[in-house]
Protein backbone atom coordinates (compact mmCIF):
# COMPACT_ATOMS: atom_id res chain seq x y z
CA UNK A 1 0.00 0.00 0.00
CA UNK A 2 2.86 2.53 0.70
CA UNK A 3 4.76 1.73 -2.50
CA UNK A 4 1.52 2.42 -4.57
CA UNK A 5 0.92 5.30 -2.70
CA UNK A 6 4.44 6.52 -2.93
CA UNK A 7 4.08 5.76 -6.74
CA UNK A 8 0.85 7.79 -7.44
CA UNK A 9 2.47 10.43 -5.68
CA UNK A 10 5.74 10.78 -7.83
CA UNK A 11 3.45 10.20 -10.83
CA UNK A 12 1.71 13.23 -10.02
CA UNK A 13 4.77 15.21 -9.03
CA UNK A 14 6.34 14.50 -12.27
CA UNK A 15 2.95 15.12 -14.29
CA UNK A 16 2.83 18.36 -12.65
CA UNK A 17 6.23 19.52 -13.54
CA UNK A 18 5.51 18.30 -17.18
CA UNK A 19 2.51 20.90 -16.83
CA UNK A 20 5.01 23.41 -16.27
CA UNK A 21 7.72 22.85 -19.00
CA UNK A 22 8.30 22.82 -23.09
CA UNK A 23 10.50 20.37 -24.34
CA UNK A 24 12.24 21.53 -27.46
CA UNK A 25 13.92 18.50 -30.09
CA UNK A 26 17.36 20.31 -30.32
CA UNK A 27 19.35 23.31 -28.85
CA UNK A 28 18.73 24.86 -31.86
CA UNK A 29 14.99 25.30 -31.16
CA UNK A 30 16.03 26.32 -27.55
CA UNK A 31 17.53 29.26 -29.78
CA UNK A 32 15.08 29.83 -31.79
CA UNK A 33 12.34 29.98 -28.72
CA UNK A 34 15.03 32.67 -26.74
CA UNK A 35 15.71 34.44 -30.11
CA UNK A 36 19.95 33.98 -29.73
CA UNK A 37 22.30 34.74 -32.50
CA UNK A 38 25.70 32.83 -30.57
CA UNK A 39 26.73 29.67 -30.08
CA UNK A 40 28.71 28.30 -27.17
CA UNK A 41 31.82 27.51 -26.86
CA UNK A 42 33.01 24.12 -25.45
CA UNK A 43 36.42 23.97 -25.41
CA UNK A 44 38.74 22.53 -22.69
CA UNK A 45 36.48 19.85 -21.59
CA UNK A 46 35.51 16.83 -23.22
CA UNK A 47 31.56 16.92 -22.21
CA UNK A 48 30.96 13.19 -24.47
CA UNK A 49 32.70 10.91 -21.57
CA UNK A 50 30.32 8.60 -19.72
CA UNK A 51 30.50 8.34 -16.33
CA UNK A 52 27.45 7.20 -15.33
CA UNK A 53 23.78 5.69 -15.77
CA UNK A 54 22.70 9.03 -15.59
CA UNK A 55 24.72 10.75 -18.35
CA UNK A 56 22.66 8.17 -21.05
CA UNK A 57 22.31 10.05 -24.28
CA UNK A 58 25.08 12.24 -24.32
CA UNK A 59 23.37 14.70 -21.56
CA UNK A 60 26.53 15.75 -20.40
CA UNK A 61 26.61 17.56 -23.98
CA UNK A 62 23.74 18.67 -23.87
CA UNK A 63 23.67 20.24 -20.93
CA UNK A 64 26.90 22.44 -21.15
CA UNK A 65 25.42 23.83 -24.57
CA UNK A 66 22.07 24.84 -23.15
CA UNK A 67 24.26 26.69 -19.83
CA UNK A 68 26.94 28.00 -22.29
CA UNK A 69 24.13 29.39 -24.48
CA UNK A 70 22.57 31.13 -21.87
CA UNK A 71 26.13 33.22 -20.87
CA UNK A 72 27.43 33.48 -24.26
CA UNK A 73 23.84 35.32 -25.08
CA UNK A 74 23.05 37.45 -22.07
CA UNK A 75 23.75 41.05 -22.22
CA UNK A 76 26.59 41.82 -19.85
CA UNK A 77 26.19 41.68 -16.38
CA UNK A 78 26.38 39.15 -13.29
CA UNK A 79 25.55 35.59 -13.31
CA UNK A 80 24.96 33.78 -10.63
CA UNK A 81 25.91 29.84 -10.07
CA UNK A 82 24.99 27.89 -6.65
CA UNK A 83 27.02 25.16 -6.38
CA UNK A 84 30.60 25.32 -7.55
CA UNK A 85 32.04 21.75 -6.97
CA UNK A 86 35.68 21.72 -8.66
CA UNK A 87 34.27 24.13 -10.99
CA UNK A 88 33.95 22.67 -14.38
CA UNK A 89 30.52 24.52 -14.96
CA UNK A 90 32.45 27.71 -13.50
CA UNK A 91 34.75 27.98 -15.98
CA UNK A 92 32.43 27.23 -18.61
CA UNK A 93 30.45 29.95 -17.87
CA UNK A 94 33.55 32.27 -17.44
CA UNK A 95 34.88 31.60 -21.00
CA UNK A 96 31.10 32.30 -22.54
CA UNK A 97 30.97 35.67 -20.92
CA UNK A 98 34.06 37.11 -20.67
CA UNK A 99 32.44 40.70 -20.06
CA UNK A 100 30.34 39.16 -17.18
CA UNK A 101 31.47 38.79 -13.62
CA UNK A 102 30.77 34.98 -11.82
CA UNK A 103 29.63 34.65 -8.71
CA UNK A 104 30.15 31.00 -7.55
CA UNK A 105 28.73 29.96 -4.38
CA UNK A 106 29.29 26.44 -2.37
CA UNK A 107 28.89 25.63 0.86
CA UNK A 108 32.09 25.92 3.58
CA UNK A 109 33.15 22.15 3.90
CA UNK A 110 32.77 22.08 7.38
CA UNK A 111 29.31 23.29 7.35
CA UNK A 112 28.28 20.55 4.70
CA UNK A 113 25.81 18.75 7.78
CA UNK A 114 23.80 21.82 7.85
CA UNK A 115 23.26 22.12 3.78
CA UNK A 116 20.80 19.46 3.13
CA UNK A 117 20.30 15.74 1.94
CA UNK A 118 20.93 15.58 -1.85
CA UNK A 119 24.53 17.46 -2.15
CA UNK A 120 26.12 15.73 -4.99
CA UNK A 121 29.57 15.41 -2.59
CA UNK A 122 32.12 17.22 -0.24
CA UNK A 123 35.46 18.19 -1.40
CA UNK A 124 38.16 20.64 0.42
CA UNK A 125 38.04 24.35 0.22
CA UNK A 126 41.39 23.80 -2.60
CA UNK A 127 39.19 21.24 -4.46
CA UNK A 128 36.42 24.31 -4.72
CA UNK A 129 36.69 25.74 -7.66
CA UNK A 130 39.96 23.97 -9.00
CA UNK A 131 39.09 23.81 -12.42
CA UNK A 132 38.35 27.28 -13.41
CA UNK A 133 41.62 28.39 -11.33
CA UNK A 134 43.86 26.00 -13.43
CA UNK A 135 42.24 27.59 -16.39
CA UNK A 136 43.13 31.30 -15.42
CA UNK A 137 39.66 32.83 -15.21
CA UNK A 138 39.87 35.95 -13.55
CA UNK A 139 35.93 37.10 -14.46
CA UNK A 140 35.41 34.46 -11.63
CA UNK A 141 34.44 35.55 -7.71
CA UNK A 142 34.55 32.71 -5.54
CA UNK A 143 31.74 33.06 -2.37
CA UNK A 144 31.42 30.06 0.92
CA UNK A 145 28.15 30.20 1.83
CA UNK A 146 25.20 27.91 3.04
CA UNK A 147 22.72 29.20 0.73
CA UNK A 148 20.06 28.40 3.27
CA UNK A 149 20.79 31.86 5.31
CA UNK A 150 22.26 33.87 2.18
CA UNK A 151 21.26 36.06 0.03
CA UNK A 152 22.63 37.21 -3.59
CA UNK A 153 22.59 41.47 -4.34
CA UNK A 154 24.46 41.29 -7.32
CA UNK A 155 22.48 43.31 -10.11
CA UNK A 156 21.62 43.13 -13.21
CA UNK A 157 21.40 39.26 -13.02
CA UNK A 158 21.50 38.04 -15.95
CA UNK A 159 21.52 34.17 -15.30
CA UNK A 160 21.43 32.55 -12.38
CA UNK A 161 22.43 28.71 -12.54
CA UNK A 162 21.31 26.41 -9.39
CA UNK A 163 22.96 23.41 -8.91
CA UNK A 164 23.69 23.35 -5.13
CA UNK A 165 21.40 21.28 -2.47
CA UNK A 166 18.82 19.52 -4.42
CA UNK A 167 16.68 19.63 -1.48
CA UNK A 168 13.05 20.90 -2.46
CA UNK A 169 13.59 23.43 0.46
CA UNK A 170 16.44 24.88 -1.20
CA UNK A 171 15.67 24.79 -4.71
CA UNK A 172 12.54 26.42 -4.15
CA UNK A 173 14.68 29.19 -1.29
CA UNK A 174 17.47 29.50 -3.93
CA UNK A 175 15.39 30.41 -6.56
CA UNK A 176 13.03 32.88 -4.48
CA UNK A 177 16.54 34.63 -3.94
CA UNK A 178 17.55 34.74 -7.59
CA UNK A 179 13.59 35.95 -8.57
CA UNK A 180 14.33 38.99 -5.84
CA UNK A 181 16.92 40.28 -7.72
CA UNK A 182 15.66 39.51 -11.05
CA UNK A 183 14.13 41.56 -13.75
CA UNK A 184 12.37 40.88 -17.26
CA UNK A 185 15.78 39.42 -18.94
CA UNK A 186 16.82 37.04 -16.27
CA UNK A 187 17.07 33.88 -17.48
CA UNK A 188 16.95 30.86 -14.41
CA UNK A 189 18.59 27.61 -15.32
CA UNK A 190 17.99 24.90 -12.91
CA UNK A 191 20.60 21.69 -13.18
CA UNK A 192 18.73 18.13 -12.09
CA UNK A 193 15.23 18.94 -14.07
CA UNK A 194 14.47 16.07 -15.80
CA UNK A 195 10.34 15.65 -15.42
CA UNK A 196 10.75 12.46 -17.67
CA UNK A 197 13.34 10.65 -14.99
CA UNK A 198 11.75 11.32 -12.20
CA UNK A 199 10.92 7.71 -11.24
CA UNK A 200 14.24 6.74 -11.34
CA UNK A 201 16.21 9.44 -9.25
CA UNK A 202 14.74 10.87 -5.52
CA UNK A 203 17.05 13.65 -5.95
CA UNK A 204 15.22 14.88 -9.25
CA UNK A 205 11.97 14.59 -7.11
CA UNK A 206 13.15 16.94 -4.55
CA UNK A 207 14.03 19.43 -7.65
CA UNK A 208 10.70 19.34 -9.47
CA UNK A 209 8.53 20.05 -5.65
CA UNK A 210 10.81 22.34 -5.52
CA UNK A 211 9.82 24.48 -8.83
CA UNK A 212 6.54 23.02 -8.60
CA UNK A 213 5.73 24.87 -4.88
CA UNK A 214 6.74 28.23 -6.63
CA UNK A 215 4.01 27.66 -9.26
CA UNK A 216 1.59 27.29 -6.66
CA UNK A 217 2.90 30.07 -5.19
CA UNK A 218 3.13 31.98 -8.18
CA UNK A 219 6.05 32.86 -7.82
CA UNK A 220 7.28 31.35 -11.48
CA UNK A 221 4.12 32.20 -14.24
CA UNK A 222 5.43 31.02 -17.42
CA UNK A 223 7.15 27.46 -18.77
CA UNK A 224 9.93 26.55 -18.59
CA UNK A 225 11.57 25.33 -21.45
CA UNK A 226 14.03 22.02 -21.85
CA UNK A 227 16.00 20.53 -24.59
CA UNK A 228 15.10 16.62 -24.96
CA UNK A 229 17.91 14.71 -23.33
CA UNK A 230 20.07 17.67 -21.01
CA UNK A 231 18.81 17.48 -17.48
CA UNK A 232 18.40 22.11 -17.55
CA UNK A 233 15.56 24.11 -17.39
CA UNK A 234 15.53 27.40 -18.68
CA UNK A 235 13.32 30.24 -17.26
CA UNK A 236 13.38 33.66 -19.08
CA UNK A 237 11.64 35.59 -15.96
CA UNK A 238 9.77 38.09 -18.45
CA UNK A 239 8.26 35.48 -20.68
CA UNK A 240 8.81 34.58 -24.52
CA UNK A 241 6.88 37.28 -26.05
CA UNK A 242 8.39 38.93 -28.88
CA UNK A 243 6.88 41.63 -29.12
CA UNK A 244 7.66 42.89 -25.71
CA UNK A 245 9.00 45.95 -24.75
CA UNK A 246 12.68 45.78 -24.20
Amino acid sequence: MLKSLRYQKNLALAAELAAHSIELDTFEDLKTALGWKNNPNLDGEDFTVFENITQVNQRRLRDAEVVAGACCNCAPGEILEIGTSFGQTTALMAQNAPTSKIHTVNIPPEEISEGGKHVTHSISRDAIGKIYRERGFKNVEQIFANTANWKPTMKPLRVAYIDGCHDADFVYNDTRNALAIADAETLILWHDFAPHMLMNFGWLRDVAEGINRLYREKLLRHPILHVKNSWVGVYRVGGYDRTRSK
